[in-house]
């Protein structure tokens, strides 16, 4: 018999036994005869005792004490798997020795492991700051501009930074208030539009002289142009500018063109004019720097970005299947809506997503039929996702406020 003491735990295993397999550790130290390569495989050896003394985890060893005993390696479901598999590979072992069942699990526990961990560096990721202490170290005033970016992007650096990042948020909800109410007719008199664009006006400055503060103060220009918070923030004062750019041009317009033409440059920049300010609704993805909810969510998205797309293709499934069967159905209808199966879409897609306007609906008992499995699909096409999307979020939000906590 070889003596095996692992981890202050003795195992006795028959020479006979680990010669079987004498690519493994045990089955070496069984085979060999000379005593230096004896004690090469083994951290210590007792002469008293004739024991060998190998300094790893016990737990493990007595799934390989049984592999040597009944020639198949079993694994229990509380092990953990890169522990496990880092044991086996010093005794020598291989997974091919185990069962097909524990394999499988062992696998399933590897993958989701590497996710956990991967989901885990990613919500790192997600609070760690753009530029750190050390990224500063040597620029020019690199302490001035480490202070002017903690205090712009950093909120728990000091008290001030907490009140700049509140005037932020502050100041995007004015922005968004003022873009609403600027529609009301009301507010479309001289005096009002006056006032909205006082407010747009000082609410443009801020966020431009927050943005360059940010620019000037990072550590490296081409890191901080890639961040998306940052392209954010841009988009959301550039609407600002170029309305007053297309504003001077068709003032130009107005004096060096004929009359037909004014008219016609006047409706085309109508048209630039109104899609430049919708894109003010922009500055409500701002409010995502400072809120964990936002972060947590987009993060959410990003990570079930397959169950999402794949919701959507069972929408547009349903949506072309049971259009077909209502325009099949309700096609000989005098008056009828459903005159093809593209006008039928409308409907379909209404009734999946179980909101039922009620401004098409069917005559015949075989189109309400359609129209009854139709939301009953919708309803378990909707409820199968939520659960899954919902868990996860609030997984992730306690993640993230964890780490934002720590951090």
């Amino acid at each position: 018999f070889l003596n095996i003491n692992v981890g202050g735990e003795s195992f006795q295993i028959a020479c006979k036994a680990a010669a079987r397999y004498p690519i493994t550790r045990i089955g070496k130290l069984a085979i060999y005869t000379d005593p230096v390569k004896k004690l090469k495989l083994c951290d210590d050896y007792s002469v008293q005792r004739n024991e060998y003394f190998f300094d790893r985890d016990p737990s493990i060893f007595h799934y390989v004490f049984h592999f040597y005993r009944s020639g198949v390696l079993w694994i229990r479901d509380e092990v953990c798997p890169s522990h496990f598999v880092e044991e086996i590979e010093y005794w020598g072992l291989h997974l091919k020795y185990s069962q097909r069942c524990c394999r499988i699990l062992l696998e399933e526990k590897q993958d989701e492991l590497s996710e956990y961990l991967k989901i885990q560096k990613e919500l790192e990721a997600e609070l760690e700051p753009l530029d750190s202490a050390e990224h500063f170290e040597g620029k020019c005033l690199g302490n001035f501009r480490k202070k002017i970016w903690d205090l712009i992007e950093n909120p728990y650096s000091s008290i001030p930074a907490k009140i700049i990042a509140v005037m932020s948020s502050f100041f995007v909800l004015i922005s968004i208030v003022g873009m609403t109410l600027s529609t009301v007719e009301e507010m479309k008199q001289k005096i009002g539009k006056k006032w909205m664009e006082q407010v747009e006006m000082i609410c443009a400055i801020f966020f431009t002289s927050e943005y360059l503060m940010r620019l000037i103060s990072s550590s490296s220009f081409q890191k901080f142009l890639r961040a998306a918070f940052n392209a954010v923030d841009l988009v959301a004062i550039l609407p600002f500018y170029i309305q007053i750019l297309f504003e001077n041009l068709d003032e130009a317009d107005t004096l060096y063109h004929e009359e037909l033409h004014k008219v016609e440059n006047v409706s085309k920049l109508g048209k630039v004019l109104k899609l430049i300010k919708l894109m003010r609704i922009f500055r409500i993805l701002k409010l995502a720097r400072h809120s964990t909810g936002l972060r947590a969510f987009g993060f959410t998205m990003r990570q079930c970005y397959q169950q999402v797309c794949c919701l959507f293709l069972f929408i547009a499934m349903g949506i072309f299947t049971f259009s077909a069967l209502m325009h099949s159905a309700e096609h000989d209808v005098p008056g009828t809506n459903f005159t093809s199966i593209p006008y039928a879409w409308w409907w379909a897609a209404v009734s999946l997503s179980t909101v039922g306007y009620g401004d098409i609906v069917p005559e015949t008992v075989v189109g309400r039929i359609v129209a009854f499995g139709c939301i009953s699909f919708g309803i378990i096409l909707n409820g199968m996702p939520i659960s899954i999307l919902y868990n996860k979020f609030s997984d992730y939000y306690a993640k993230l406020k964890a780490h934002e906590n720590e951090t």
